[in-house]
């Protein structure tokens, strides 16, 4: 008999059905999540800085259930998939128009945002009302970023998060075959939102930005994960935005997307095509990206 064959955050793994039957067996009163976390322990399945991959666990049973390979117990809680695009609380913040040159707001104040901080409550309510897309909470790998001025007001919110499955021009571009890909794309984070707020008009405050970070988030990413970057991607979509703060801060267009979301396995869904701008890390970073021993 053939093991089952199930992919999981780009990997095809084939799991050890026997364990996760006995813990069944002999822990009838265990709910998911602490089957999930038995599982990583007994299989030692964690991220570079040791956490736990809870999520991609859950992940895995969920699919195993839905191929009828195993029977889940019954759901304690109702599933959070419900709630991802919920209106974040609201936080009051200063909303004075800001007006004039990048020297008038320097030094500026640049945070990681810790999770469940007051911080994180200001970024989940400015990016949530403030940005086109809104937010979504992020599973994986992430980090936020909250700007403020020398005075304290809050000016602008980034989030880097996992990079895109597959993208045709940036994996040209970085000279990707698919065994590589999958074992390396932990070390490209995807710029997935950008927000200046509305209420701020300062010149170059964009682009002065997204270098200052991409000074520091090789640093800032791997003491959260333990792990490097090489390299950020991000998806402009050009119907709405030229991508200008991006080319003046050395980011390279290196083609458009082919107008699918990333969670579109099955080619069904269309989204606007973008344009796919790059930005290495690293003076080696095609011998990182492209290493698949």
């Amino acid at each position: 008999m053939h093991p089952i064959m199930v992919t999981i955050q780009g990997r095809r793994c084939a799991p050890d059905l026997g364990v996760i039957e006995r813990l069944l067996a002999e822990h009838p009163d265990w709910g998911r999540s602490r089957l999930s976390v038995a599982l990583c322990e007994q299989w030692n399945w964690r991220a570079a800085n040791g956490q736990l991959k809870d999520m991609a666990c859950r992940s895995l049973l969920l699919r195993l259930e839905r191929s009828g390979a195993i029977r889940l117990p019954p759901r304690q809680r109702k599933s959070p998939n419900g709630y991802r695009n919920r209106t974040s609380l609201w936080v009051p913040h200063c909303r004075e128009p800001i007006v004039g040159g990048l020297k008038d707001l320097t030094p500026l104040q640049i945070s990681c945002v810790e999770n469940a901080s007051d911080q994180d409550r200001l970024f989940r309510c400015l990016l949530s009302t403030y940005h086109y897309l809104g937010l979504r909470n992020t599973v994986g790998e992430s980090l936020k970023y909250l700007v403020h001025s020398r005075d304290g007001q809050p000016v602008a919110g980034l989030l880097f998060g996992a990079a895109a499955w597959t993208c045709r021009a940036r994996d040209a571009w970085i000279g990707w075959g698919v065994s590589a890909r999958k074992r390396n794309l932990p070390l490209v984070a995807n710029n997935t939102r950008f927000l200046v707020l509305p209420w701020v008009r300062v010149s170059h405050l964009a682009s002065h930005l997204l270098s200052r970070i991409a000074r520091r988030i090789q640093a800032d990413w791997c003491a959260k994960y333990r792990h490097s970057l090489h390299c950020l991607e991000t998806f402009v979509d050009t119907s709405r935005y030229r991508g200008v703060c991006y080319q003046a801060a050395n980011w390279q267009r290196v083609g458009e997307s082919s107008g699918r979301s990333r969670n579109d396995r099955r080619h069904l869904l269309q989204v606007p095509r973008k344009a796919v701008y790059l930005y290495p890390l690293s003076q080696r970073f095609r011998a990182h990206l492209c290493d698949d021993t």
